[in-house]
Order: C-alpha cells, then structure tokens, then sequence
C-alpha cells in the first residue's frame, strides 16, 4: 500500500512559472517570500505531510474520533501530531506577524495546505477551520477581543470553529434561531444547537474559540438580523491563563460516510444558564464578517479537490504499476504485464493526472491574484485582482471538488475489485472527498453564487476580463510548431468560444428569466471550471516548450506538454456540450408538475 508523496516539483513548477511567486515576492509585505525560502518550506512541509500525517490517515479513519460524556477523544497519534503540527509552526504560515504569523503569502500557504490535504485530509479540517476563525477577528473583532484570543489561536494552542448550521437553517442562514441576550457586563448569554460543527469539540487543544451566529433580542427577521459572537469552551482570566468551563457542550457527533477521525459535532449552547459570549464587530452584521470565514473555507474546500485528485492518482498508478495482470493488448502469448500498460487504464489514469496538475494550477493562480489584491501598491491593481478572485473563488470551490469526487472513483475503478476493498486505501478517498462538494456551500450554491452575485450584477464584465486573457494564451500557443500544440490551440479556442458563448447567455438571461439561468448554473461551473484548467495548463504546455527550446532536457517539460495534449482532446472537448446544455437544457428541467416526480 502506497502512501502519499508530496508533488513539489509539480507545485514548484506552478508557484514560480504559472503563480508568478517571485513578482509575488516584490509586493510589500511579501518580500520574504523568496524561491528558496519556498522551496524550503515545500521541503519541510512535505516531509510533515509524508512523515507524521500520512501514516496517520488510514488508521484514524478505522478508529474514528470518539464521544462520551460530551467530549471528544481523537483517534491514536493526533493529538501528538497537531503538537507537533503547532509547534513546527505551521498554523501561522499565514497569520499576521503582529499576532506571531509568519505571514507568508497565500499562494505559498496554498502549496502546503494541499499538502496536508493529501496526506490526511480529516486532520486537515483542523487547521482550515482555525485559520477562517483568524481571518474573522483580525479583520473584524474588538482590539480586546484580538488580545485575548488571537496569539494562541495563531500558535496553535488553541482552535476554532465557525458556528452557522442548525437543525431548522442549513443553507438558509435568515432561519437562524440561536439567541444571544446582552447582559450588564457588555457580555452576551448564547442559547442555541448548533449542527455539522467541523471539531467542535477534540482533545487536541487547550481551548475551542467558537464563532457563533446568533440573534438579539431586538434583531431584525432574516439575515439582516444575524451577529457574531466568540463562545469560547472556555472562559478566559484576565491574564490570559484558562478558567472556567462556558456553557458550550458537544452533546453528540455524526456517523459519516468519510472523514471519520474529523469529528463532526452537535453544540448545545446554554443548556446550564447560557454560554458566554462576545460580540464580534457591530449586531446584525454577523454574516458579513462570516463570510469572512467562509470565503478562506470555500478556497480551503477547493484545496480538497485538489489534493484528492493528486493522493488518488498516486495510489493507482502506484498499484498499476505493480499489479500483473494480462499480456500486452495485441501479443498473444506473451508474458503478463502490469496493468498500466493497458490503454484503457493509462486513459484512467492519464484523466487523474491531468486534472490533479489543472485544478492545482487555477488554485495556486487565484491564490496569488489573492495576494496582489491586498498587497500590490496599485489601487487599480487591487481592484482587479480582487474582482478576478471573487469570480474565480466557486470555480476553485466547486469544479474542483466535483473533480475530485470524479477522479477518486476512477482511482478505485482503477483498482478494479481491490478497490473496493478497504484494505487498498482507494475507497477513502471516494468517502473522504464526498463531503468536499457539499460543505461550506454545495455545488449548487456555489454555481449560484457566480451566475448571479459574479457575473450578472457587472454584466459579465470580468469574465470578459478572463477570456480576453484566455485569448492571448491561445494566440501564443499559435505560434508554436507541431502538431500536440496545433490540437491543443484547436481545443482550447474551442472551449473558449463555448464559455463566452454560454456566458453571455447566462447574464443576457438571468434578469429576464432567473429560473432558466439557474438550470443552466452547475452546468456552466463545470464549462468554466474546465476551461479554465485548460487555460493554465496550455500555459504550462507554453512554458516547458520554451525550457526544451533553450536546451533543458528534464523530462518534466515533455510530460507537461503530452498532459495538456490529453487535457484537450479528453477534458476541453466537453465544452461545448456543456454550453449546450447551459442554453438549451433549461426546458426539460422545471416541465414536470412536482407530482410526477
């Protein structure tokens, strides 16, 4: 059985080539950010993710976190390993040196979270979820509120969680009952159950920093009339050290499908009096400062697709490579080979390879366009920086993830019948990756999200951005000789051709008929997720050829370009069906009366 082995020349070649770490580095506040000091931490951080996480990952999926007596018991060897994971200083790879941040770039912080994404992807949950919480009170919590919690949660000592779900609101935030009534001392008492918390309770930490939605007593209805809080599990002394228990309890945790030793709780909040909590920023502007978090989740989700098609697609291809089975097709007679010399599980796992290498350069490019929007001393710069990351973040979010879900079960497809088999570690992924499309927003939002909020509200007007940009690409790939870049030029055209084609359909229709726009959504995410990866890679594809040209001979840059190849006549020539269904499918979706279903 394999296990996970971090793709950091893969991730070099993104970061320097695609992401542009060395202009990132030139912004102020990123100047640290240097290749080597990169390579260095991509070194160190693959030995943590191979060495410590790894092994961890398929036995904390058999034992699973355990609850009793409404706490939560990790399963072997994690609560050693998130020491150790805080104490190597990792959980402030990104944080604000003000706060004891290392504060490094996002795309940097985006290499390595892949990282622990592929190696163990419920340990991962813990870290994501702490640094949304971060980004919440930096930007929005009281300078007290920052003193009190944000060195230890930046240290790791502590953790947090975000607080939104409830039985009765699910995606439906303005059906939030969860009650915060104010008290003399400026505190709040929380009363409220609060589900599917991602580590509401572990034994891994000293304390658990909630941030909790809730509502006042004289909160308007519907999302206009959601706060914040931070609802510690415990209370904090004046001097910083730890009193007593709050009124915050995990009284259960779901039985999953994946992700069993990421402990996914149920909090009851003020069962014994009300739990203690603080206001966040100002009442009823509780969702803004949410969304805080969940827009660090949603690319931290996105992150998941990733990394499941990269651990995925090396646990097949190490087992094609091992398994003998059959004589080469078209020799009769002949010795048994191992299976990836078969075409048809080379096109398996050639579809694996290609869209783990797409999906982690759009990433790693959005979150360096990320960087630029807060760093770059252009105003215009930021401005457009920003707008680009806004449309791209459900891309990210929700093409990857659904890739990911894709590529995971080719992976035990590529098993065969072992991989159906626990034993063989592909199953997991499948389990583990199900969840990815769901949270922080399904699919459905997410496509949702970027027809309407991205797109139609400024007339399209930065995805014409993007195409133009795409545009150029495919002018460059023109000049280039030979027939691998002739057929990818030919695809990729095509595909942009389609997504400007289905794009201007969906802002030309959305205001006049939102109903058949949003049949069209997912579908469309799919179309723009696909060419999008298609974009970076001919990028790559571009980039190898100019290092062949110049006398390289790494077969690195061969294999790039052979990958966008495949890329292209297997994944780009979905586009325009995509659009199709984009224009034309919204009839058949909404013709059936709701009894004939």
């Amino acid at each position: 059985m394999s296990e996970y082995i971090a793709p950091v020349r893969d991730m070099q070649f993104v970061l320097k080539e695609l992401a542009g770490l060395e202009e990132i580095a030139r912004l102020p506040g990123c100047e640290e950010a240097t290749p080597d000091l990169a390579d260095a931490v991509l070194e160190e951080a693959a030995k943590f993710a191979e060495g410590v996480l790894s092994p961890l990952n398929i036995p904390g999926d058999q034992e699973g976190a355990r609850w009793h007596d409404k706490a939560v018991t990790m399963p072997k060897g994690f609560k050693d390993a998130y020491k150790l994971f805080a104490e190597s200083g990792w959980t402030a790879l990104q944080c604000e040196p003000e706060w004891g941040g290392q504060g490094l770039p996002k795309v940097l912080g985006a290499a390595v979270t892949e990282m622990w994404k592929s190696a163990n992807h419920a340990f991962s949950l813990c870290p994501l979820l702490t640094t949304g919480a971060i980004e919440a009170l930096v930007l929005s919590g009281s300078d007290k509120l920052k003193q009190t919690y944000l060195e230890k949660m930046v240290s790791g000592v502590w953790t947090g969680t975000m607080n939104l779900t409830e039985p009765n609101a699910g995606s439906d935030l303005a059906a939030v009952r969860t009650r915060a009534e104010p008290q003399p001392d400026g505190s709040y008492r929380i009363f409220g159950q609060k589900i599917f918390i991602t580590y509401g309770d572990h034994d891994m930490a000293d304390n658990i920093v909630h941030l909790v939605l809730a509502r006042t007593p004289t909160a308007p209805e519907g999302v206009k009339g959601i706060s914040l809080f931070v609802v510690p599990k415990f209370m904090v002394n004046d001097d910083g050290s730890l009193g007593a228990r709050n009124d915050a309890w995990c009284v259960s945790i779901e039985h999953k499908l994946g992700i069993h030793a990421s402990p996914t709780a149920v909090m009851a909040f003020g069962d014994h009096g009300g739990a203690v909590g603080y206001l966040v920023g100002e009442e009823n502007r509780g969702l803004e400062y949410m969304f805080i978090m969940m827009n660090a989740a949603r690319f931290g989700v996105g992150l998941e697709g990733v990394a499941v098609c990269e651990r995925a697609y090396q646990r097949a291809r190490d087992y094609a490579r091992d398994r003998i089975q059959g004589t080469d097709i078209g020799v009769r007679g002949g010795p048994k080979v191992p299976i990836i010399a078969h075409p048809d599980v080379r096109r398996m796992l050639m579809s694996m390879k290609a869209q783990a290498e797409a999906s982690r350069a759009l990433a790693y490019v959005v979150a360096a366009a990320h960087d630029t929007a807060i760093h770059h001393p252009d105003p215009e710069a930021r401005k457009q920086n920003q707008a680009f990351v806004d449309l791209m973040i459900p891309v990210v979010k929700g093409w990857s993830t659904e890739i990911g879900i894709e590529v995971a079960s080719t992976g035990v497809q590529v098993h065969g019948g072992m991989g159906f088999i626990e034993e063989t570690g592909a199953a997991q992924h499948l389990r583990d990756s199900r969840i990815s499309a769901i949270y922080e927003g399904t699919t459905g939002i997410q496509a949702n999200d970027l027809i309407g909020r991205k797109m139609a509200r400024e007339g399209g007007a930065t995805l014409k951005a993007v195409i133009a940009r795409m545009r150029a690409v495919e002018a460059e790939l023109g000049a280039q000789a030979g027939e691998d870049f002739a057929a990818i030029r030919r695809r990729f055209g095509a595909g942009i051709d389609a997504l400007a084609r289905a794009g201007e359909w969906i802002v030309a229709t959305y205001g006049q008929d939102v109903r058949a726009a949003s049949a069209g959504a997912v579908p469309f995410l799919r179309l723009f997720g696909t060419v999008a990866g298609g974009w970076q890679m001919a990028r790559a594809a571009l980039v190898a050829q100019g290092r062949i040209a110049a006398g390289d001979t790494d077969p690195f840059y061969r294999a790039k370009i052979v990958t966008t190849r495949f890329y292209a006549d297997h994944l780009l020539t979905q586009a325009d069906g995509l659009a199709s269904t984009v224009i034309e499918g919204a009839a058949g979706v909404m013709a059936l009366a709701e009894d004939m279903f």
